[in-house]
């Protein structure tokens, strides 16, 4: 193709290929497809795209077309290779210039050149990298930046290459340069004040390259491993060494401070628990590292890390003074430890620590002990270092648990500092009880809490301090806070009030919601004005989801707590409630989950329905059809509504959940089937006639997975529990459905039953659940007395399940030498309550309640079991009944008559 009388043709193709009209787009396609092995085709793509006063979705498509056909033909075995004369000349042309002005096609060309590059470099294309480093050099930022992006893609594909010639050739031809050439871009820095634009680009060359070594180590650590001493090297001397005064600046610091954890904490450089299972990569890295951290490069690396990295900046007490609130979210939030400097260092100290402890532990604890005593409020630097040890001691908790007594600590030192009331010793006051609450869960007596309390209720009197207080950071025995329950709780209630940042509103309300959650009910006397603040926050939180999820929250331990009391918060809880799981209102992308949880718990508190409860459930069907995570809550909120009020629930909405239930079993998995048959059973257990009518279209499915032998032991456990309930409590009903079910099958209803039958004694084993093996042994002896041959021929099988079931339910009382139903239930109990139980719901109460009045609780199988085979005796007389019991192994007759004589 040659390339002056083809491009036009080709210019033409590509327009019309970027049509929206398809009469034209399809055949200018075809003939791009067609040219795609045509000899010349990419050189003339390469000048399209390369001609900067064409179209830009035409230069587009020329850049895809080419990026594609690399994928396909560069090869020399592709079918239809290119010529490797072509290849050259293209390669030459990839990097003549780096002037692309569009963004999105700068990228794709970039893409395209890393692409050949992992083909072709180092030993096609030698020049690739040096062309590469000499045009970041320039000072046409255009170009600088268009040579940067493409030399990110090219290292960074060049990096992911597996085999392993590949991979030396990287290593031999890049990477062992990148130290050298970094230590001369860090050089040149010197010359360059912060701010000036020589500055800013010599800085982006070097992140970039320290981002190519990270992602090497990252993806390829064994091949890295001839690297792990100049890269240890090469970071400690320039951030822990006076090599890096003048040079560094904050994001190399964190790269290289990544670069030195991401070696220290490798799984892939640390040798086996067993050293003769280790590989011996593994010893070979590991032992490189042992000889890199000795002693004095720990202790130093160690006392840096705290008493310069760790130390508070200027810029941060200033942030403090004018905005105390800011500096607090700026401190606990936002990024990740990957790209900021605090989290980076602490991240790095604590990994350090972990693995070099018997080093570092006398470090720390010699700089702990010469800062001994309150600190002097005139010298700042002297604050700022007990800031930074303290900060560290609290990090390493658990690290230095046998080596520091905190308890004696705490009294001695730290609750003095507590009480010193000095403004500028508030930076050392905010720090211990940050400390305190690192510690309190890894060593601290119990008996010190109240004392704690104390001091956190003094401390929470101060607005400028009370914001950066760390106070979720505490856990608490309920007893010991009671008494403080009021003034902390009040306290929390006007800080959620004063504040301003959403990411502190959050933080406040994820420490009331702990409150509530650990003191329950207790709650109850204090949340009035919460109760009346959180309809306010909810309307101003209107463009802050975040915040709105913590409100839910918030009211679920509300909720929680408040128990049936919390129907008064309806005309605020069920629209919150209506927009969170709501599917067509965008917010629920954010809300569903914890809208959904509140649901759930408000229905389990709900004392009884109401019509704005009822109405909600209208949100239920498009959630069905999520099929999402979230699948298993909904169908609790489905039982949940059945206990709550089954006939006005049922009537209401049955059919829908019918038509919900059908899709779901069509495509839904074993546990999303038993959730639904847990629903039906529920639903006929709590309203046997009107559970059966309404979920009648999804039962002979069930009857059909019994006779047909349901393969999964957990379905057809459902199964049986769904008949055996039919079978027991709405047998009419069950009567007609096993008709329905004959015609078909083409059979008999006693031809049909008797299938069932032997297929329930069959696959009893199936059935793990105590209550549901009694609800069985209940179900097939209700068939009886009976005069149906079917049924009689059965009845070995039945009387196998019942002593079976006995087995399961039947407890010997000492007193009596009896045995009794250990199932049964009486009456009903408040229960009564440790200080460590929660209360029992509404819906516990209902559940307790209705078990009143279930069979499987209120029914003794013994006496049940008895009273059947009487009423069969007398329904066949004594001789007939004899022949019938000796169907009967002798050793199951025997064992029934053990359970029957003991009543």
């Amino acid at each position: 193709m040659d390339i002056q009388s083809a491009s036009s043709v080709v210019l033409q193709a590509l327009t019309q290929a970027t049509s929206q009209d398809s009469a034209v787009l399809k055949p200018a396609e075809e003939q791009l497809r067609q040219w795609e092995t045509q000899p010349g085709f990419y050189s003339v793509l390469l000048s399209i795209f390369n001609n900067h006063l064409l179209d830009v979705n035409v230069r587009w498509l020329a850049v895809l077309y080419f990026k594609n056909g690399i994928d396909r033909y560069w090869r020399k075995v592709a079918p239809h290779a290119l010529s490797e004369e072509e290849k050259s000349s293209l390669r030459a042309g990839l990097i003549t210039n780096f002037n692309e002005p569009v963004n999105q096609i700068a990228t794709q060309i970039a893409v395209l050149i890393a692409k050949v590059a992992r083909l072709d470099c180092p030993r096609q294309w030698p020049e690739l990298i040096p062309i590469l480093l000499e045009s970041v050099k320039v000072q046409d930022s255009l170009q600088q930046h268009r040579a940067l992006l493409t030399f990110y893609h090219v290292t960074k594909t060049l990096a992911s290459k597996r085999l392993a010639t590949d991979r030396r050739l990287f290593q031999d031809g890049f990477l062992s340069a990148v130290f050298e050439r970094l230590k001369q871009f860090l050089e040149c820095c010197r010359q360059f004040g912060p701010g000036s634009l020589c500055r800013e680009k010599l800085e982006k060359t070097i992140i970039l390259f320290t981002k190519v070594l990270l992602d090497f180590l990252e993806y390829h650590p064994w091949p890295f491993i001839p690297l792990i001493q100049c890269s240890l090297e090469f970071a400690v001397s320039y951030v822990f060494t006076e090599a890096g005064e003048g040079v560094v600046f904050e994001r190399f610091i964190v790269q290289c401070m990544n670069l030195i954890k991401m070696i220290v904490k490798n799984d892939a450089y640390k040798p086996a628990k067993n050293i003769e299972d280790s590989k011996p990569e593994s010893l070979e890295a590991h032992k490189i590292k042992t000889a890199f951290f000795t002693h004095q490069t720990l202790t130093e690396i160690g006392r840096r890390l705290v008493s310069k990295y760790f130390l508070l900046t200027e810029e941060e007490l200033t942030m403090w003074e004018e905005d105390p609130e800011s500096f607090a979210v700026e401190e606990t939030g936002g990024d990740s430890w990957k790209y900021s400097l605090r989290p980076c260092t602490e991240v790095l100290f604590l990994d350090i620590f972990h693995n070099y402890s018997q080093t570092l532990t006398p470090v720390l604890l010699e700089m702990v002990q010469n800062l001994q005593g309150p600190s002097n409020v005139e010298d700042p630097v002297q604050m700022l270092m007990k800031d930074a040890v303290y900060n560290a001691v609290g990090l390493a908790a658990y690290e230095l648990f046998d080596n520091v007594d905190f308890d004696q600590w705490f009294k001695n030192q730290l609750l003095g500092e507590l009480q010193v009331s000095h403004n500028r010793y508030k930076l050392i006051r905010r720090r211990v009880i940050w400390l305190i609450g690192q510690w309190i869960s890894v060593k601290f007596k119990p008996e010190l809490r109240p004392l704690l309390y104390e001091v956190i209720l003094s401390l929470m009197q101060d607005p400028d301090l009370v914001v950066t207080l760390p106070v979720d950071d505490f856990e608490f025995r309920t007893e010991q806070f009671l008494p403080y329950l009021e003034s902390i709780f009040g306290l929390l209630f006007q800080l959620l009030q004063q504040v301003n940042e959403c990411d502190t509103k959050m933080q406040v309300l994820h420490v009331i919601s702990c409150v509530i959650e650990r003191v329950s009910i207790q709650i109850r006397p204090y949340v009035g004005c919460l109760v009346q603040y959180l309809p306010v926050l909810w309307k101003q939180s209107e463009e802050h989801n975040m915040l709105r999820c913590a409100i839910l929250t918030t009211l679920i331990h509300l909720v929680q707590g408040l128990g049936a009391e919390s129907k008064n918060l309806y005309p605020f809880l069920l629209p919150v409630i209506q927009l969170s799981t709501d599917v067509s209102q965008p917010p629920h992308v954010y809300l569903l989950e914890d809208g959904l949880e509140l649901w759930l718990v408000t229905l389990e508190n709900s004392p009884a329905i109401t019509p704005e409860l009822l109405r909600i459930f209208q949100n239920m069907s498009a959630l069905l059809e999520l099929s999402s995570e979230n699948v298993r809550t909904c169908f609790q909120i489905i039982n949940a509504y059945i206990y709550l009020s089954a006939t006005d629930f049922l009537q209401n909405y049955a059919e829908a959940l019918c038509r919900s239930f059908y899709e779901l079993l069509r495509d839904i998995t074993t546990e999303g089937q038993v959730q639904v048959l847990k629903v039906v059973e529920i639903a006929i257990k709590v309203s046997p006639v009107l559970g059966s009518h309404m979920f009648q279209p999804l039962l002979p499915a069930v009857l059909r997975g019994i006779v047909e032998g349901e393969r999964y032991p957990v379905v057809m456990s459902t199964y049986l529990g769904v008949t055996g309930r039919i079978l027991l409590q709405n047998s009419g009903f069950f009567t007609s459905l096993l008709t329905q079910m004959a015609v078909e099958y083409n059979q008999e209803a006693d031809q049909l039953l008797g299938s069932m039958i032997e297929m329930w004694v069959d696959r009893m084993d199936n059935i793990t659940q105590p209550e549901r093996r009694k609800l069985s042994a209940l179900a097939l002896t209700s068939l009886l007395p009976s005069d149906n041959s079917v049924i009689q021929d059965k009845f070995c099988g039945i009387i196998n399940i019942c002593v079976e079931a006995l087995h399961d339910v039947m407890t010997e009382d000492p007193e009596t030498a009896t045995f009794k139903d250990c199932m049964l239930m009486s009456h009903f109990e408040e229960p009564k309550l440790t200080d460590d139980e929660e209360p029992p719901t509404e819906q516990d109460k209902r559940r307790k309640l209705l078990a009143l009045e279930d069979p499987v609780h209120s029914v003794s199988l013994q006496q049940f079991v008895y009273e059947k085979l009487k009423a069969q005796q007398m329904l066949m007389g004594d001789q007939g009944f004899q022949a019938l019991m000796e169907t009967v192994d002798t050793e199951v007759v025997r064992q029934l008559q053990e359970f029957i004589h003991s009543m």
